[in-house]
């Protein structure tokens, strides 16, 4: 889990999205971090703090000087205890007192006291975030190296619509781990993933596929953003939401549609890893109007599609490119020929027949693969695990090029 041993400090204001904090406290805690929440006096007539204790597993701080402090300085040694310090929702008047200096209850007391990262989540009425001293406020703490996460559009509480929604609790929790948890292991590399299968067309309703999630893909930018990366994210038909951070996402269609996605990127790139399940073979002319169900059999005439990866390996100067192969057979055997045949620098190699592993499935099962003959064969896992180990060993041969460079 990335955020297990991670400390949050969850400081939730009075405003009406304070009942969305209960979600990202228990969104949190699965993820393996440890909560702490802080709650101003006003936020406790939206949700008890007997709500957050029980779901954060640990006393709510209200008052500066409550009659049983956790702590002997309890401030203090909340500020010093954070890995990362979240408010949750944040009102206009807290943002506007923390940008002031203020520090008058434990919550303000306590960000004030912290050297912990700082994420601020503002959520209002949209003429109250609009408002060009909060706008201001906000642009000032931006500056003093607050982050702020933007507030979505929608309905809101006072029943208008507009900027000003608290985003969804999950959204807020994987900010809090781009924050909490990024390695920069590839700080400033540009990086390109492929993830999704691709598409032919027959007609205009039918198409030949292939049933990958695109869930290894996806995995693959997220952990690719978490080191720090530049990532573009070309996606096949998928739909899974866009991991955050990705800089850039091209949705295409057909294999033809990907190889020009990925080439568009192709030489100013360091590292591409090709997850996505493409076709190999496309109908040679597909029909302009829907076949009609008139015989029996119906003959198609294909054609092979271009080999993407093997293209970029004939062109490779300084990049480094990771392949995978989804094999039911001979797996070893088969992904070693690919590596060696495709140029590439690494190579995942799966069994999609195994129980566990391969399309649909949230696990996988692979052994890697490197250029001098070395496996590493991994266990079952999930597939973000199986993601951050191949973004490791990408970043471990980027940095040997370099040094030899």
């Amino acid at each position: 889990m990335l955020l297990e041993n991670k400390k949050v400090i969850l400081a939730i204001s009075g405003g009406i999205a304070a009942f969305k904090a209960a979600e990202i406290a228990s969104m949190l805690r699965k993820r393996g971090a440890e909560v702490k929440c802080i709650m101003t006096e006003h936020a406790t007539n939206l949700i008890t703090p007997l709500t957050m204790r029980e779901i954060s597993g640990n006393p709510v701080a209200v008052s500066m000087f409550g009659d049983t402090p956790e702590f002997n300085v309890e401030h203090i040694a909340l500020a010093q205890w954070a890995d990362i310090f979240v408010i949750a929702p944040a009102t206009a008047n807290i943002i506007g007192k923390i940008t002031g200096g203020i520090a008058d209850d434990m919550l303000t007391t306590t960000v004030m006291a912290t050297t912990a990262p700082v994420l601020i989540a503002p959520a209002m009425n949209s003429n109250m975030y609009l408002n060009p001293i909060v706008q201001e406020n906000l642009r000032k703490l931006k500056e003093y190296g607050y982050t702020i996460i933007e507030p979505a559009c929608g309905h809101l509480a006072c029943g208008t619509t507009g900027i000003g929604r608290l985003p969804e609790p999950a959204e807020i929790v994987d900010h809090i781990e781009l924050t909490a948890c990024c390695t920069h292991t590839l700080k400033g590399k540009n990086v390109i993933v492929t993830g999704g299968g691709t598409q032919e067309a027959i007609d205009p309703v039918r198409f030949i596929g292939n049933h990958s999630s695109g869930r290894m893909g996806f995995a693959l930018a997220k952990a690719a953003v978490l080191a720090g990366a530049n990532v573009t994210l070309v996606a096949g038909v998928s739909t899974l939401p866009t991991p955050l951070g990705v800089i850039r996402r091209i949705d295409v269609t057909s294999t033809y549609e990907m190889k020009n996605a990925v080439d568009q990127y192709y030489e100013d790139c360091d590292l591409v890893i090709k997850a996505a399940a493409v076709a190999d073979y496309r109908v040679s002319h597909p029909a302009q109007n829907k076949i009609k169900k008139s015989e029996e059999t119906l003959s198609l005439e294909m054609e092979k599609n271009p080999d993407i990866l093997y293209g970029l390996g004939q062109r490779k100067t300084h990049q480094t490119l990771v392949g995978f192969a989804a094999e039911t057979v001979n797996v070893l055997e088969y992904g070693m020929a690919k590596l060696k045949k495709k140029n590439l620098d690494l190579l995942v190699a799966n069994d999609v027949s195994a129980e566990g592993a391969g399309f649909q499935s949230n696990t996988n099962i692979a052994t890697l693969i490197f250029p001098d003959g070395s496996m590493e064969k991994l266990n079952k896992m999930e597939k973000y695990e199986l993601a951050a180990i191949i973004i490791d060993r990408a970043a471990a041969i980027l940095t040997q090029k370099n040094t030899s460079a």
